[in-house]
């Protein structure tokens, strides 16, 4: 008898409400062709969107961007949200943030808030972020905290920052966040631009953990440390997300719904919009969220692998950019046959110059 493993719901919605963004930052994970999605949903839309995100089982909103403190609408948003009975999340650089608005964002029902930090050198998290900001970082901290916010601080870590690791967690510290992400950089967006230039050294790589170690059970009861290490240093990749189509969406400021944030960079797959489909019939019924969801999909080594249902095959946009297809194994993985390109990338960053090109969005 064959039995039929029964789709599972999802669990969180990341709403990309926007694409703008005051800041350069030259990781991002935005689309590199920011000029095709500049139109936005409206409120209602996205009002909608959240009602159906419920509906399917949807229990955490994050509220991303771009910047989404560029919406005009967010309060309502946040609001409508809160109604529904969705835990909310919003990731902002900070660039923008006043306490006033905070302040509005907590009225409306906001539960937490995660800001971005480049650097702990304002001229360096300046320079990174391609605007003056690191100030505004410091006050939004400061406003959330006496508003009560739990705060993440998230740091996306690369060659330029790794040297000064004990002073980045030394900062999160003296801001009192809650939570400190250090996530190292996904080879996607604008960093697989930047691939050469960003990856760092394996010593770089192998001294951060140390120091996080150190850092964990000194600030232990003080300060929570998440260290998201780097794929391109790894023996296995990371599931995507859990798995494609598994717990997690996104709905794209254009109205696009994706797998994944940066699915986009796969240009074969063609994607749903909730301007023509309901979120419902988008995840179950919709091709390209089948396409890579479960084991069915792979290819060999992963096919026969006792670890295809711990990784799902590692990352589809990172197989696609290395290997231009999106269907094999990801070339992080050592068994994968394309591993070789890993090693490639890696030894061809220690001679690359350090040169960035920083993200561009003109209205």
């Amino acid at each position: 008898m064959t039995t039929t493993t029964p789709t599972p719901r999802p669990l969180a919605l990341l709403a990309e409400l926007t694409y703008r963004c005051p800041l350069a930052c030259p990781y991002c994970s935005n689309p590199l062709e920011l000029a095709r999605f500049r139109n936005e949903l409206d409120t209602a839309t996205w009002q909608r969107v959240l009602g159906e995100a419920s509906d399917l089982g949807v229990v955490q909103v994050h509220f991303s961007g771009g910047e989404p403190l560029l919406r005009r609408d967010l309060v309502d948003l946040v609001r409508t949200a809160r109604e529904l009975d969705l835990y909310s999340n919003l990731s902002t650089s900070a660039a923008t943030a006043t306490h006033k608005t905070l302040e509005s964002l907590r009225e409306a029902g906001l539960d937490a808030l995660q800001i971005s930090l480049l650097d702990a050198d304002a001229a360096e998290n300046d320079r990174l972020a391609g605007a003056v900001s690191f100030e505004k970082k410091q006050e939004a901290v400061e406003a959330a905290r006496s508003l009560g916010f739990p705060i993440t601080l998230n740091v996306v870590l690369h060659r330029h920052n790794l040297d000064r690791l004990t002073e980045i967690i030394d900062l999160a510290a003296a801001w009192q966040v809650d939570r400190l992400e250090l996530a190292h950089t996904q080879y996607t967006g604008w960093a697989f631009r930047n691939r050469a230039a960003l990856l760092p050294s394996r010593s770089q790589v192998e001294r951060a953990a140390e120091i996080v170690a150190d850092a964990e059970t000194r600030l232990a009861g003080h300060l929570q440390i998440l260290h998201v290490l780097p794929d391109y240093f790894q023996t296995y990749p990371k599931a995507c997300l859990n798995g494609w189509g598994r717990v997690f969406l996104t709905v794209a400021p254009d109205g696009a719904v994706l797998p994944c944030q940066t699915a986009r960079e796969i240009p074969q797959l063609t994607f749903p919009s909730v301007h023509e489909q309901s979120l419902e019939t988008i995840w179950f019924d919709s091709p390209v969220f089948q396409r890579f969801r479960g084991c069915d999909w792979m290819p060999e080594p992963c096919r026969s692998c006792d670890r295809r249902e711990q990784d799902f095959g590692g990352c589809r946009c990172q197989a696609f950019l290395m290997t231009g297809d999106p269907a094999v194994t990801d070339p992080v993985c050592q068994l994968s046959p394309q591993h070789h390109l890993v090693e490639q990338a890696l030894a061809e960053s220690e001679s690359a110059p350090a040169d960035l090109q920083y993200r561009v969005f003109r209205r």
